[in-house]
């Protein structure tokens, strides 16, 4: 299934669904981050999806990121709630999904990098190389946001 972003565009089709999902900013002992390489689109992104009936939201974070890298990870804390009418996610079926996503901290507990189905390639990334990975404006402010310790209160935007 692809997978087109707009934010803010003129042409982005109306959104038809909103789905609550979870990202997770993951960084190991030597503060690399763990990212994903989208099998729908080839951008690089903080792992994620969406919310399952009959789950916690932190259930789904662990899942979420088991799934997608084959690492098992422990939530940390919250750093932003992100849901811009104006990011609509466009896919295959014709599905235009308006944003809503809380991005959380995680730590590493265990596992082994891998891939999936959802991931072409998966890493640990350290901080001063991520302005070199293709990564959507909208990711990239999360991201800015988890590296932000010194930000008193969660994003909510």
């Amino acid at each position: 299934m692809g997978r087109i972003d707009y934010l803010h565009d003129p042409d982005a089709p109306p959104a038809n669904s909103v789905v609550p999902s979870v990202v997770a900013f993951v960084q190991n002992d030597e503060d690399a981050v763990l990212l994903i390489q989208r099998s729908d689109n080839g951008r690089w992104a903080l792992p994620g999806g969406g919310h399952d009936v009959g789950e916690s939201i932190s259930d789904t974070v662990v899942r979420e990121v088991w799934e997608e890298t084959g690492i098992k990870a422990e939530v940390i804390g919250i750093s932003g709630i992100y849901t811009d009418p104006g990011h609509v996610m466009l896919y295959d079926d014709g599905e235009a999904r308006q944003q809503f996503s809380i991005c959380f901290r995680a730590r590493p507990i265990g596992g082994e990098v891998r891939t999936s189905d959802e991931t072409t390639q998966v890493r640990w990334v350290p901080p001063a190389d991520l302005s070199t990975y293709d990564i959507h404006s909208t990711m990239r402010l999360r991201i800015e946001h988890a590296m932000d310790e010194a930000r008193p209160t969660p994003y909510i935007g």
